[in-house]
């Protein structure tokens, strides 16, 4: 009987043992399977995890950041020893202690979910098995996953510290609102630092982990609070905080930067703009779109944010006083239901939920803005981000009688006369407040639009061209579009400075006769008659006179003189074109381009005709601080000489490319001064400093444009609508770009300073008429005496007139500026007079085919 017995336990151990060592096999068996093909822990070791690339301003403040997680990396010994503590009370109280897993919680959790039925499946993964899913495997709730991740698990423990690992885990893990990481969990609800955390903040972004697409802290409010206040238990049974604080934590509010408790880290910024979002553009494609968005860079700008918002004010006042020049009313096209004007609270929530540009900051902040009754005379508005008061706040009938409404068939009703002729109830409009010039106090709400038309402005300094101001459009919030570096607009007259640079480089001067008469050519169109801005003709006229008052027909026989293809090579060489077309039209600047690219090459006549290249960025930095990108390759030969004194500044030795000879740069510039002081832009630019430019106005002015320069700072300007048609009778360049430049400029000198024009050696001045082209004592003055800059050692020909080798008529007038045919007195430097022979006629001067 015992020998029975024990042969039967015998053989239940035998069979038991067996089970074991197969259910240990099978084990075995399945953890060797699967932990063939488990992807390398060991690049862990090497984690870059994608971080947040910022871009400061030339002042060195942030202005702006772009990422597809928003992290910002902290190495394990800068994280708290509390937000530390928090994590693992919440995650993982045993991860000091276990090997990479949790045998009794994975037990637990399996009891647990046995017993459920299945209904409550809860993970019982480590802050390691965590790290190993999101790093290394995907996130779906499979046994096959589980057995992997404690699989990597085991092995990272072999390979990594605790710390290593709490790093990893606490800089990648997803805490909702677009946050990865504590740094930027912190920043984003509680804007602070983690060392700023209180126990019940640390408690609550340790709450996060659990549900972090759920536990939003105003809309989940209850989840959260009851979630932190259980990890705020978990750390005082962990001993991290004691009784008392827990007790003290656990009754504070849950107050966060979403509900409205901190201001958010975002108001310390200015809102994105079209500088910024030109910088994500080039380094994006520099770089590659990825490195850029989680590469971690540090951008050094050469953004002047005061001068930013110098040139984005100068341009909207344009814009809009162009826009409201035309009297339309066209609204921003949103509504809000009836049914929500009634509350406050709802007309509020509905109005912030509207797409509107907010951004907007001309004579004071423009304000999204509800109708909320339309009265007799005036119309009653709910404002975002101001008070209701109990009279209320109102659009007065005068606010409306500037314009007429566009209606839905496209037509315009009659002038309104009150405002209910131009707003309806529940109409979402734009306001701002205006207020009184003597002391800014408040007198009444106004109605504002963003304008139909748009533009682009641009100003970078001439001698290294850093860009210190961009604006492409009214409002980057209503449309990203970047017209100053995207839009291709035909530049019009802004173009001839490259036509007769090509001139003065080819043996003209300034001084050089050529006919202004009218041109017939034939086209595979037809035959092309261009004409003058004016529809008149002015005979036989001087370079300088010519540019001065944009003479298209001069300029079309100055470009046939020349050859069109020297004038393409020009322009391309000044990067104003890729590859410009060799035809005559072009000459008139037909053929499209950016301003981005026009202001540069400007740059370069100001400069003295060295190469200078455009850029946004003066630096770009790695996430371990190493440059990737410096755009000044200028040498400083003397800045580590400890013996250079300190009264004189280092030698900065250039080696830019000459793209134009010095004395033509200076030529060109000193003619372009003359559209400035009596030319074409002369009624709108007055300046304390020398300023040289030229206005462009196209066809039918579908495009208006300005571009002009100081001795240290070049501006550029167009305005025109984005599907290009006539901007109306009375707009020209001049007078719709010219005080873009004006307002700009003045501040830009009040900062950057100006001076002369540098005189390059080589050189020397003779006095012309600059009307008739011929020479004058050295003593001479008057109002058509100039001084023109030639070259040594060549003796300029007077009395010679290039006609292009085009025919015209006979005894074409000199020049009709010149009211009498009877001479001119001009008078000499020592206080007498003299008299400039008599006006010329075509048969007096010889024409055509003499370079």
């Amino acid at each position: 009987m015992i020998r029975f017995i024990l042969s039967f336990f015998g053989t239940i151990f035998t069979f038991v043992t067996m089970g074991i060592a197969v259910v240990a096999l099978s084990i075995g068996a399945v953890f060797w399977i699967y932990g063939q093909e488990l992807p390398s822990h060991e690049s862990l070791a090497q984690y870059k995890p994608p971080t947040i690339s910022r871009i400061y301003s030339g002042e060195g403040h942030i202005i702006d950041e772009f990422a597809k997680e928003r992290r910002l990396f902290v190495p394990a010994d800068e994280i708290p020893e509390l937000v530390k503590e928090a994590f693992i009370s919440a995650e993982d109280k045993n991860f000091y202690t276990h090997s990479g897993y949790d045998a009794r919680g994975i037990a637990a959790a399996a009891v647990e979910a046995v017993q459920s039925r299945g209904s409550n499946v809860r993970g019982a993964s480590t802050i390691t098995q965590q790290v190993m899913k999101n790093f290394l495997l995907s996130g779906d709730r499979k046994i096959e996953r589980k057995i992997k991740e404690i699989i990597l698990a085991t092995r990272v423990e072999d390979t990594l510290s605790k710390d290593q690992i709490l790093e990893l885990y606490m800089n990648e893990i997803f805490l909702g609102q677009n946050s990865y990481g504590v740094a930027a969990a912190a920043q984003t609800y509680f804007n602070k630092t983690l060392e700023e955390l209180a126990p019940h903040e640390a408690a609550t972004l340790a709450s996060m982990p659990k549900a972090p697409g759920k536990f939003h802290p105003v809309r989940n409010m209850d989840r959260v609070l009851a979630r932190r206040n259980f990890v705020l238990k978990e750390m005082a049974e962990n001993g991290v905080i004691t009784q008392a604080v827990y007790e003290s934590e656990r009754e504070l509010p849950l107050k966060s930067v979403q509900n409205g408790d901190y201001e958010s880290y975002k108001t310390e910024r200015p809102p994105r703009d079209y500088f910024t979002d030109e910088i994500r553009r080039q380094l994006s494609r520099d770089f590659g779109e990825d490195e850029f968005f989680s590469g971690g860079m540090a951008v050094r700008s050469t953004e002047d944010p005061e001068m930013q918002d110098v040139a984005a004010r100068a341009l909207r006042r344009a814009l809009e006083k162009y826009d409201r020049s035309r009297g339309v009313w066209r609204g921003t096209g949103q509504v809000l239901p009836d049914e929500v004007l009634g509350d406050e609270a709802a007309w509020r929530e509905a109005l912030s939920a509207v797409e509107i540009p907010r951004d907007v900051d001309l004579e004071g902040q423009w304000h999204p803005a509800v109708v909320l009754e339309v009265g007799k005379n005036d119309a009653r508005v709910g404002i975002e981000g101001v008070d209701e008061d109990d009279d209320g706040h109102w659009i007065p009938a005068k606010d409306a009688q500037w314009a007429r409404k566009r209606l839905e068939d496209g037509n315009l009703a009659r002038k309104a006369k009150v405002a209910g002729d131009l707003v309806s109830k529940g109409d979402v409009v734009l306001v701002r407040a205006m207020t009184k010039d003597s002391d800014g106090s408040f007198v009444r709400w106004t109605l504002r639009q963003v304008p139909e038309v748009q533009g682009g402005f641009m100003a970078m300094d001439v001698n290294n061209g850093r860009v210190i101001a961009m604006q492409g459009g009214f409002s980057y919030q209503d449309t990203v579009f970047n017209r100053a570096t995207q839009a291709k607009r035909q530049p019009g007259s802004s173009f001839k400075p490259f036509v007769y640079a090509s001139a003065l480089d080819s043996g003209y001067s300034p001084a050089t006769i050529v006919i202004d008469a009218p041109i017939e050519i034939n086209t595979p169109q037809g035959v092309w008659r261009p004409k003058n801005s004016t529809n008149k003709f002015y005979g036989p006229t001087p370079l300088r006179t010519g540019i001065e008052m944009s003479r298209n027909l001069m300029t079309i026989r100055l470009a046939q003189e020349v050859g069109m293809e020297t004038v393409a090579r020009y322009a391309e060489r000044f990067g104003v074109y890729d590859n410009m077309g060799a035809f005559l039209a072009n000459s008139l600047g037909a053929d499209e381009t950016t301003l981005y690219q026009m202001v540069a090459a400007y740059a370069m006549f100001a400069n003295g005709g060295e190469r200078v290249e455009p850029t946004l960025v003066d630096r770009v930095q790695d996430r371990y601080g190493k440059t990737i990108y410096r755009h000044d390759q200028r040498e400083c030969t003397d800045c580590l000489d400890p013996s250079v004194p300190e009264s004189r500044g280092p030698r900065i030795v250039t080696n830019r490319e000459r793209v134009m000879d010095a004395i033509t740069a200076y030529q060109l510039t000193s003619m372009m001064q003359g559209v400035v002081t009596r030319g074409t832009a002369s009624s709108q630019i007055n300046l304390p400093v020398p300023v040289a430019g030229k206005t462009g106005t196209t066809n039918e002015a579908k495009d208006v444009w300005f571009v002009g320069f100081t001795s240290n700072i070049v501006a550029g300007c167009y305005i025109g609508h984005d599907r290009p048609r006539p901007l109306g009778r009375g707009t020209y360049g001049g007078t719709t770009c010219g005080p873009v430049f004006q307002e700009f400029m003045k501040e830009a000198i009040k900062k950057y300073g100006g001076g002369k024009f540098r005189v390059p050696p080589g050189g020397h001045f003779i006095k012309i008429d600059r009307y008739t082209g011929a020479r004058l004592d050295n003593d001479a003055s008057g109002a058509s005496v100039v001084a023109e800059y030639f070259r040594d050692g060549e003796e300029p020909i007077f009395g010679i007139a290039y006609d292009g080798g085009f025919a015209m008529g006979s005894n074409l007038p000199l020049v009709e500026e010149v009211a009498s045919s009877r001479g001119r007195q001009v008078t000499t430097s020592s206080g007498g007079t003299g008299v400039v022979g008599p006006k010329a006629d075509f048969g007096t001067v010889s024409s055509g085919g003499l370079y």
